[in-house]
């Protein structure tokens, strides 16, 4: 699978604990950076990756900065993102199963590197089950391209 990861500098332990993790299980990774501790703003990396993954570049995205609510955001805003925060193995079963997630958002204040480790995996082997919340995801779909939903 590729995927295409990234963090500010308050996720970059983490981003490198998973990038490695990701490399020893065969995956193709593209580290959008940081490529240090030193201060810088997620932004940047939440749209660098969410770009790779709107554009079909990359299977899935992983980002991590202090509590992974922030960069989510940054990635949410680009259009065919479907950016969700994990915490844990149930967050990650879900945003992949109800929301098709293609991004998934850590926080290294929140979240040791084993139990990120654990979560991404499920992320990663979770199919989307498609049914009652295909319908839901279109919609956003919908909102991404700018039309109104239909109330």
């Amino acid at each position: 699978m590729k995927i295409a990861i990234g963090s500010d500098h308050a996720g970059f332990n983490l981003k490198e604990n998973l990038r490695i993790w990701l490399l020893e299980q065969g995956h193709d990774v593209q580290d959008f950076g940081t490529h240090s501790d030193e201060r810088t703003d997620y932004p940047k990396y939440g749209q660098a990756v969410g770009l790779s993954v709107a554009h079909g570049e990359s299977d899935f995205g992983v980002l991590v900065c202090g509590s992974g609510q922030g960069i989510c955001m940054a990635a949410n805003k680009v259009a065919g993102v479907r950016g969700g925060v994990i915490r844990d193995e149930q967050d990650a079963l879900m945003t992949r199963a109800h929301n098709d997630a293609n991004v998934a958002c850590f926080g290294e204040r929140i979240t040791t590197p084993s139990v990120a480790i654990e979560a991404l995996a499920m992320f990663l082997r979770t199919e989307f089950e498609g049914g009652r919340h295909e319908t839901r995801v279109e919609q956003l779909g919908v909102i991404d391209s700018g039309d109104s939903l239909q109330s």
